[in-house]
């Protein structure tokens, strides 16, 4: 017989019941538990006491490689590379079994989603047809943008490139409503830029990337055989796109304002969006997408009779810049991101232009990615849920769904355990708190429906022509969601992903397959593994549901202020504090990338803890969580507390929970990539996702004896508790 339970809480056969030292245990010649604390990438001149992160992660940081076509390398890249190797298998064998096909049995396969799989991925590895065509594909969608002879007529093209994603100045979709999350409703925000952020345009230290944005441009452009349209040259014609991107980025929202739900959550009339801004050709830029529409076999769509508006003074600031700019300027912007658009699917030229750019001088990636993995990509994105499908065939075996189900009851229960005994919360708050607690869907592994390609028709050899079909029947399916109740069992990741996400409308926690694997969760550790693993994930991702944005919606997923002013006051104290603390933290390597050119020490950038704050609030949650959630895995194992839980090799439960934690954060990221992800990322860097968070964790002093001449010392009275 065996063990119903894949978690083991009880001591491994290497156990070993001497005490264990309080500061830097002593380490056998081998491997440590597996995952946990592996002496080969260890630091042992650093103490846990003051960096967590370097004294497990600090031998690797030192000899790891990042390999040449990635920005960072890590715990997640590892297991990001493992299950892109599986779905390379998957459609590699598909890409065969289509091409050995008959005509016969091809035509037939394409009716399957295994026929549509490899058919997509075999277009895309004929790079010798690409390369024959060079700009061609282009044609269809750039002459409409070339012929426009008014802005009413650009507006209608435009609106007609909603299947591809760019519609203009301002964008539009289809989610689910805030208000009424029972319902689908439009959204329409601010668009049109080509670098990452608002803040590229308009701070002085990005001054050198917009010179490099700049001439990137103008060699797309002349790759795309535009000068002769225009009648100028490349490099003019890109200081007027930058010239119309700058304009329009001087009214987008930032990062930080985009964050606040109350002030995006607009809704608005299609009457009310067009009287706020009426120089916007609104009527002919509808007439664009609902002709785009019933191309993608949708004939009447409610879609934009009504909307939630998220940056409403974009709106008339957009109108001005279209009002005031030159058509031919409007029209050379828009031919630029139908090219960015499109440049992953064209010729060499444009691929290897177009990562020049966004891969080397933006994130400081030295080589392209291999074109199988870009292929697997493709079809990732095309068709992620019928590969997917095949994926969790393969590679999900049905205990680790079960595992995983206990684990998050525990995750839960933990929670209910810990919002129940808050001093600083309400009685009235926390009774809300718990409904909403009690509400949670967790969804495990993979969706209970397979997305429905029958729409998607794959043209064997031509993958630009197999995209615009994947794009109209994305389109359809967005448009079909106004016509129907929400659909509570859709995924908006696929089961081959290695993440995870809170959806706050369906107060939903979603877990992939592809995540739960080691070092987040591994069937044959120890609990103080798997709980500071994938435990502290799950945590985290519970933990959304109670951040700065989760927090103003209630458990059925609708806004709703259900706090009082007072306990909102009190939440606010303590997410003021979190964010101060990490406004003081810059990444080692981003210190020693402006150090070197000499950057003076007040301008060097670091983490903004506004913008993290929501996630900084679920790594503090999920830990914190996941220790209780680990006490109650030793209670049911008849084990009083976590310091009473047995000693491994001469570790603690609480010092391999902590190494564990330490270990999933491994990971190191090139200069530029830092320094980039500072802006755009709402995640702190790894080493601050776990030395941030111990810090403010009583048990972490108690594992280690941290003292208040140790680096990672925080005054009692200065950590932070929400949870």
């Amino acid at each position: 017989m065996t063990d119903a339970s894949p978690i083991q809480t009880g001591p491994s056969p290497s156990s070993d019941s001497s005490s264990p030292s309080t500061g830097q245990p002593d380490s056998p010649a081998g491997e440590v538990l597996a995952g946990v604390l592996e002496t080969a990438a260890t630091d042992s001149s650093i103490r846990p006491q003051d960096d967590l992160f370097r004294f497990v992660n600090g031998g690797w940081l030192a000899t790891a490689e990042i390999p040449a076509d990635r920005p960072g390398s890590g715990a997640f890249t590892v297991l990001r590379d493992e299950a892109e190797a599986a779905c390379r298998q998957i459609v590699e064998e598909l890409a065969d079994s289509f091409s050995a096909a008959s005509s016969e049995e091809a035509s037939r396969a394409l009716a399957t989603n295994r026929g549509r799989v490899g058919a997509l991925y075999a277009a895309f590895m004929d790079d010798e047809h690409l390369e024959a065509l060079g700009a061609g594909p282009l044609a269809g969608e750039l002459t409409p943008v070339l012929a426009a002879a008014s802005k009413e007529e650009l507006a209608r093209v435009l609106g007609g490139m909603t299947p591809i994603g760019f519609m203009g100045v301002v964008g539009a979709d289809v989610e689910v409503d805030i208000n009424d999350p029972e319902r689908y409703t439009s959204w329409v925000g601010q668009s049109g830029l080509g670098l990452p952020d608002e803040s590229y345009y308009r701070e002085e230290a990005q001054a050198p990337l917009r010179r490099a944005y700049v001439a990137h441009v103008a060699r797309m452009l002349q790759l795309a055989d535009l000068t002769d349209a225009f009648g100028t040259s490349a490099e003019d014609l890109a200081e007027r796109v930058m010239a119309v991107e700058t304009d329009l980025a001087k009214g987008h929202w930032d990062r930080v304002t985009c964050r606040d739900v109350e002030k995006m959550n607009n809704p608005m009339s299609w009457q009310e969006i067009v009287d706020s801004a009426p120089t916007l050709p609104w009527r002919e830029w509808r007439e664009g997408i609902r002709s785009a529409a019933r191309s993608a076999g949708i004939e009447q769509t409610t879609f934009l009779d009504e909307a939630i508006v998220t940056q409403p003074d974009y709106l008339p600031h957009a109108a001005r810049i279209w009002q005031e700019t030159d058509l031919e300027d409007l029209k050379a912007w828009a031919a630029w991101h139908i090219v960015h658009g499109r440049a992953t699917l064209l010729s060499g030229a444009f691929v290897e232009e177009n990562f020049d750019f966004y891969g080397r001088t933006l994130q400081g990636t030295d080589e392209l990615r291999a074109r199988w993995k870009r292929g697997v990509a493709l079809v990732e994105s095309c068709l992620g849920e019928a590969l997917g499908e095949i994926y969790v065939e393969r590679h999900f075996p049905p205990s680790h769904k079960s595992a995983m189900e206990i684990l998050v009851g525990r995750l839960i229960e933990a929670y209910r355990q810990s919002i129940s005994s808050l001093e600083w919360m309400s009685p009235a708050t926390r009774a809300r708190a718990l409904d909403k607690l009690a509400l949670f869907t967790p969804k495990i592994g993979y969706p209970v429906r397979w997305r429905d390609y029958s729409a998607v028709e794959i043209t064997p050899g031509d993958v630009l022509t197999s995209v615009r079909s994947v794009e109209r029947a994305d389109m359809a399916y967005s448009l079909d969601k106004l016509t129907k109740p929400v659909d509570r069992d859709e995924w908006h990741m696929t089961p081959q992903t290695v993440n995870a996400y809170y959806n706050p409308t369906m107060n939903e926690i979603v877990f992939p397959a592809a995540i739960l694997q080691p070092p987040f969760f591994d069937p044959q550790a120890d609990d103080a593994v798997n709980y500071a693993g994938i435990g502290a994930v799950i945590g985290h991702e519970i933990g959304h549901g109670f951040d700065d944005q989760g927090s103003t919606f209630d458990g059925t997923g609708k806004v709703s202020d259900w706090w009082t002013r007072e306990d909102r006051e009190a939440f606010t104290e303590r997410t003021s504090a979190l964010i101060s603390q990490y406004d003081a933290y810059t990444p080692e390597v981003v210190t020693a990338k402006h150090k070197a050119v000499g950057t003076p020490e007040g301008e060097i950038p670091h983490v903004n803890g506004a913008l993290t704050i929501g996630e900084n609030i679920g790594d503090l949650g999920g830990l914190g969580i996941a220790l209780k959630a680990y006490a109650l895995a030793l209670a049911d194992a008849g084990i009083g507390s976590v310091d009473e839980a047995p000693v491994v090799d001469g570790l603690t439960g609480l010092q391999r929970f902590f190494y564990s934690w330490a270990r999933i954060w491994r990971s190191k990221n090139r200069p530029d990539y830092a320094e980039l992800l500072l802006t755009v990322d709402p995640h702190s860097p790894a080493e601050f996702r776990c030395n941030g968070i111990v810090r403010n964790v009583e048990a972490f002093y108690r594992a280690f004896e941290v003292r208040p001449d140790d680096a990672l010392w925080l005054a009692p009275d200065e950590r932070v508790s929400i949870w």
